[in-house]
C-alpha cells in the first residue's frame, strides 16, 4: 500500500499540457473592386489592394502606388505560404525579377 500511496502523491502535482489546436483560417473574402488612379510617375507600379490577415481576421488593405526598390524589381502579393508542414501569412515585398 505505501507504494501505491507514494505514486499517487508523486502524481498529484503533475500538470499534463493540453495540446495546442492551431486552425486554418478561411479563405478570403472576394476582391473589391478599385478604382486605379492616375500613376504619380512612369516610374510608379500600381500595388493592389488584398485582404491581409491581421490578428484572426481579414482586412482590406487598399490599392496604391509605389516606387520599385530598385530597378528590375517586380511586386510580391502578400499571401499564405506553405513553411514547415504550416502555412504563415508572408506581407507583400518587392523582389529582384
Amino acid at each position: 500500500m505505501v507504494p501505491a500511496l507514494v505514486v499517487a502523491l508523486s502524481l498529484a502535482g503533475c500538470v499534463v499540457a493540453q495540446p495546442v489546436v492551431v486552425k486554418t483560417p478561411p479563405p478570403p473574402p472576394p476582391l473589391r473592386a478599385e478604382i486605379v488612379p492616375i500613376a504619380p510617375s512612369p516610374a510608379h507600379v500600381w500595388v493592389a489592394g488584398h485582404w491581409a490577415w491581421r490578428r484572426e481576421h481579414y482586412v482590406w488593405v487598399p490599392g496604391h502606388w509605389d516606387v520599385p526598390a530598385s530597378p528590375g524589381y517586380v511586386w510580391v502579393p502578400a499571401g499564405w505560404q506553405q513553411r514547415g508542414g504550416g502555412y504563415v501569412w508572408v506581407e507583400g515585398h518587392w523582389r529582384a525579377r
